[in-house]
């Protein structure tokens, strides 16, 4: 019988070890998770966090086989041991401070969570790994759920936003419009930008869809922040053309529109929209850098992907 390459030997008890690690944060974040899971399912704002373990792990496959084998030391890294005791750390001060809003507990605790799997990964299969996982390890903090206080203002500021853009369009469009805070009047109707209108839920997919592209199809840093930084106004007009379009046409075309599905679940048709001119401003600044890959192919060499011995 052949007998098992040390490498492969060595390999395997890292893989037992990782799935230990993974066992035991389940077990310590279990009520975290399960909390998790139910807020995403029950609060349009937080939908997202549903995508965000299925997209981190065919990113992580996708890197994991492009990379290859990568060299692993002993379970001696300071930086992983150091943050499974700040993850420890996180989990325990809800414990210890039960004074601190439930959101706010909830938020520490998947913090903490999310420290323990990326040190995990870090003491079981060493810094090279980890820098070649580096985004989707890093996406997985999207999985957080953002505090109730933060949400709140994120939904606020759309309101607000969107009911200013949404008066340029009027004017744009010839529409005698006035504006008082998040209410709209035109001829024949009054708007309210209430909170279910702030389209918070698609500004977040929209988002998140712009990492995943920003880290896919972009390489320069500058690029990636442009974008990141477009998809924000992009979200509001997104919001802004919907409020807009279902008044228009519940004015002069038939009122069933203010109240009809494209008002209730058209949101993922405006989405689309945005994704599509998200998708536009990305091909023009990957243009940008396909031509300066041309021009010098030394800047663009892939170092990214080059695993450094921990």
């Amino acid at each position: 019988m052949a007998r098992q390459s040390p490498l492969k030997h060595e390999m395997r008890k890292r893989l037992f070890l990782f799935i230990g690690f993974l066992i035991i944060s389940i077990l310590c974040w279990w009520r975290s998770l399960s909390e998790t899971s139910r807020i995403a399912l029950s609060n349009d704002a937080q939908t997202y966090i549903l995508l965000i373990v299925p997209i981190s792990a065919a990113l992580a496959s996708s890197k994991s086989r492009m990379t290859g084998k990568l060299p692993i030391r002993g379970l001696h890294s300071i930086g992983g041991w150091t943050l499974l005791v700040a993850a420890v750390v996180a989990r325990l001060t809800p414990l210890l401070n039960p004074s601190i809003s439930p959101s706010i507990q909830l938020f520490l605790e998947m913090l903490g969570l999310i420290l323990w799997w990326i040190g995990a990964v870090i003491v079981c299969f060493g810094v090279a790994r980890f820098r070649s996982l580096l985004f989707p390890l890093c996406f997985l903090l999207l999985l957080v759920p953002v505090p109730t206080n933060v949400l709140d203002w994120v939904a606020e500021w759309l309101q607000q936003e969107s009911a200013i853009a949404t008066t340029v369009l009027f004017k744009a469009a010839g529409v005698p419009i006035t504006r008082d805070d998040v209410m709209l009047s035109i001829p024949g109707l009054d708007i309210e930008v209430a909170r279910e209108c702030s389209s918070i839920r698609s500004s977040t997919m929209l988002i998140v869809a712009t990492l995943v592209l920003v880290h896919l199809f972009l390489q320069t840093w500058w690029r990636r922040s442009l974008l990141i930084l477009f998809a924000i106004p992009l979200s509001v007009a997104k919001n802004a053309v919907r409020i807009f379009t279902i008044a228009e046409l519940g004015t002069r075309v038939d009122p069933g529109f203010l109240t009809g599905k494209l008002h209730h679940d058209g949101g993922i048709v405006f989405l689309m929209i945005a994704l599509g001119v998200d998708i536009g401003v990305l091909w023009m600044l990957r243009l940008g850098e396909d031509h300066l890959k041309t021009k010098n192919p030394l800047t663009f060499a892939s170092g990214r992907d080059r695993g450094s011995v921990d």
